[in-house]
């Protein structure tokens, strides 16, 4: 019986872009326009200019260009700088079942994989599918998911960003079982990266996981070789890590049932199990036309592991990004302060805001049991708003703005975009940034869309 990682190498290496439905191309379309957009808002932080002046100080070949920039480093470095900048604001796309997936991280390993060796628009797009395909379906695979047993998504990631670059590569399939051999036997993460007070590596854990992807792409293209039982094998993830799995989560309906239509994106720039809640919130301050100074307390029942993760003491005192934006309590707090959750409330300047730090105290986060058999399918949050004039308002909802049954209109894509490109984009040339991806598999190759991009040296 052949393995796990030759399953999915075949189906690497033989999808063919007609293959693909138009309804996952044109999914796979808006995807790639949101994360560009999030890796544009990614150059405005503070922890991809450290990475990139230690890249630029260890110096490397000039093969890809770093999104946004005229900066041009060797395909392994531009893949990890550039998945940094689309993950370091937590603002992409996002897929949880089992487990919590940001397959999006995985799209730079195309693009300066693809820079590198001239590939085309088909060829890119193909190969972003399968890195969702693949991405999608390892967090179907453990039960519990490997989370929930200490370990970060980024152990997942470095199972599917080799097929990626490694399709891009033209790898054969037995080249493609060694590239996930390679990768997948040395970057493990564990859990500490999401847990408690947060640090930069919460946002680069998945991108040293897809560089890591290209670069052992590179090496099984050379003749390097990696374990073939890597996932199902002796002492594989799925011995080390634990039972219960479900094999069969990896391969059933690959190249047919197209995962990648089911691929959320975020409304708000934040941990994905925020998201409820901070629609519903939301919901309630519109509807009731709420201002700060009449809001008393908030409570919501949630999940278990939401109010774990996202509301342990660290989380009612944040003081950095990476905390705040896991917080719950922040961001139900920010809501209620500002009427709004977006970059601007996870500035170093709004960290300090004392409007937004008087809520924080008045945030109660209660785990609800009978929410656990609903989820991953659904995401019940209820929230209840009571107000100083004692007046108690409810709302409940199952799925956040941006979730994939209730997603993202062309409007708010433009206008997500347009919020993080500002001040360096207008309108009009966001409008042809859009247009550009709209028809991505038309292009000869991505080096007019990276000239769209670029705002800075």
């Amino acid at each position: 019986m052949s393995t796990l990682t030759a399953r999915l190498a075949q189906f690497a290496t033989t999808l063919r872009f007609e293959d693909i439905p138009d309804g996952a191309r044109g999914a796979a379309r808006r995807l790639i326009f949101d994360s560009l957009g999030c890796s544009l808002g990614g150059l405005k932080q503070h922890d991809p200019g450290i990475y990139l002046d230690v890249v630029r100080e260890l110096g490397g070949n000039p093969q890809a260009t770093v999104l946004g920039t005229g900066t041009r480093l060797s395909v392994v470095q531009a893949t990890l700088i550039n998945s940094l900048l689309v993950r370091v604001m937590d603002y992409n796309d996002i897929y949880w079942m089992q487990d919590p997936s940001h397959p999006s991280d995985i799209i730079p390993a195309a693009l300066s994989t693809g820079e590198y060796v001239g590939a085309n628009g088909q060829e890119l797009l193909t190969a972003i599918v399968i890195g969702y395909e693949i991405a999608m379906r390892l967090c179907e695979f453990a039960f519990p998911g490997i989370r929930e047993r200490g370990w970060h998504h980024a152990t997942l990631t470095q199972f599917a960003s080799p097929f990626v670059a490694g399709r891009i590569l033209g790898l054969t399939k037995g080249q493609m079982v060694h590239a996930a051999g390679i990768c997948g036997s040395s970057h493990a993460t564990t859990g500490s990266v999401a847990a408690g007070k947060l640090t930069m590596m919460k946002n680069t854990a998945d991108p040293m996981a897809t560089a890591a992807g290209v670069e052992s792409a590179l090496l099984a293209r050379s003749g390097y070789t990696g374990p073939e039982h890597v996932i199902d094998g002796k002492e594989g993830l799925m011995h080390c890590l634990g039972e219960g799995w479900k094999p069969d989560a990896l391969t059933s309906g690959l190249g047919s049932d197209f995962h990648v239509t089911r691929c959320g994106m975020k409304a708000f720039p934040t941990e994905a199990l925020t998201h409820a809640p901070i629609t519903a919130l939301l919901n309630i301050i519109a509807r009731e036309a709420l201002t700060p100074d009449q809001i008393q307390t908030v409570t919501v029942r949630t999940i278990a592991r939401a109010a774990d993760i996202l509301s342990d003491p660290s989380k009612y005192n944040p003081r950095s990004k990476e905390t705040a934006d896991h917080s719950l309590p922040w961001c139900l707090a920010a809501a209620c302060a500002r009427g709004k959750v977006t970059p601007a409330e996870f500035t170093s300047q709004a960290i300090d805001d004392p409007l937004i730090r008087s809520f924080l105290a008045r945030i109660h986060v209660l785990a609800e049991p009978s929410y656990e058999a609903m989820f991953p399918e659904k995401q019940p949050n209820h929230v209840t708003v009571t107000t100083r004039s004692n007046k108690s308002i409810e709302e409940f909802v199952e799925f956040p703005r941006g979730h994939w049954t209730s997603p993202l209109d062309r409007p708010s894509l433009l206008q997500k975009f347009g919020s993080l490109a500002a001040p360096d984009m207008d309108s009009d040339r966001v409008q042809a940034v859009y247009d550009c991806v709209m028809e991505f598999e038309q292009m000869d190759s991505i080096a007019p869309l990276l000239s769209m991009l670029r705002v800075r040296e």
